[in-house]
């Protein structure tokens, strides 16, 4: 029997070609069924749509991390910058004759302070960042006093099947 379908004879490259012979191996498939439904999904632009789909979700997922570490620089500059104010508002001025004396305790302290850091930096467990990120937490993150209601609720009944098909008959 003539087939309606118009006839092509496309060159395909080697290794498509191969792959496409490993294809039609399986049971009920042929060549033209595979190049037909190879093409249909190529003009579809289903297999774009997917992959553009995948690239807006890690697009959004870099976003958000984006966010999270501009918020983390501003917290890391404006405590820095408050530390600063404050030092240097507290701290009197250093006699001439303690000036050795406040060097060497100046750097003794630096030394504490670089030991400090280090430990809370090989723990990865940011002290600032975690208490911030409790303070400044938004309370779109988390449920409202109604939504947390209605998880308590049960579930309204759903009518079976049966009950449906009984009401519509």
């Amino acid at each position: 029997m003539a087939s309606t379908n118009p006839r092509i004879h496309p060159y395909l490259q080697p290794d498509v070609f191969a792959r496409l012979q490993a294809a039609k191996v399986k049971p009920g498939q042929s060549e033209s069924d595979i190049v037909n439904r190879a093409l249909a999904a190529f003009f579809s632009y289903e297999h774009e749509d997917k992959r553009d789909a995948a690239l807006i979700r890690r697009l959004d997922r870099l976003s958000r991390q984006i966010e999270g570490l501009e918020r983390r620089q501003i917290i890391a500059t404006e405590a820095f910058a408050l530390f600063v104010r404050y030092f240097l508002t507290v701290i009197p001025p250093v006699a001439a004759a303690d000036k050795k004396a406040a060097q060497a305790e100046g750097h003794a302290r630096f030394e504490t302070y670089l030991s400090s850091l280090q430990s809370v930096l090989e723990d990865g467990e940011p002290i600032l960042f975690n208490r911030m990120e409790d303070r400044l937490a938004e309370t779109s993150a988390f449920f409202t006093k109604e939504e947390l209601a209605r998880l308590h609720d049960p579930a309204p009944e759903r009518p079976s099947k049966r009950e449906d098909a009984n009401v519509t008959a």
